[in-house]
């Protein structure tokens, strides 16, 4: 069915809502940015691990960067590519780019560092998770044939 011409086409509400539902997904991933007056000349990914075990790594970690908060994940701010070569255990989840998967709304931050370097070094946040997950580090595990 084509519309005469010289007249507009038609097009229903529902043809309207699916289009419209498509073009913004309801919860479209979120990106964590630094705070104003930081700079991350490495890039940026993240770390998410629960509340919980956030509030355990805290104080075992040599240096804090930016940390973001929502009810139920901590998000560390580390360096693009920190997944490379560590398979971060679980339930510690990796975040390319520090986007952040299915979330309503942006986490809050909840720490910032006094310096100008929004990174938590990854190698001592990957350790403090194995040792509170009980898991081995990657570089400590039986190789396999």
């Amino acid at each position: 069915m084509s519309a005469e011409p010289g007249r507009p086409q038609v097009i229903s509400m529902n043809t309207l809502v699916r289009l419209g539902r498509g073009l913004h997904p309801a919860h479209s991933p979120r990106r964590l940015t630094v705070p104003e007056g930081m700079t991350a000349p490495l890039g940026c990914d993240a770390v998410a691990v629960p509340s919980l075990l956030g509030q355990q790594v805290l104080p075992r970690l040599p240096r804090v960067g930016c940390v973001y908060a929502d009810a139920a994940h901590w998000w560390w701010i580390v360096p693009s590519d920190s997944d490379y070569a560590l398979d971060w255990p679980a339930p510690a989840r990796y975040a390319i780019g520090a986007v952040v998967p299915d979330a309503p709304d942006i986490p809050g931050l909840i720490h910032r560092p006094e310096d100008t370097v929004p990174y938590t070094p990854p190698i001592p946040l990957y350790l403090a998770l194995c040792r509170l997950t009980g898991t081995a580090p990657t570089w400590s595990r039986p190789v396999s044939a």
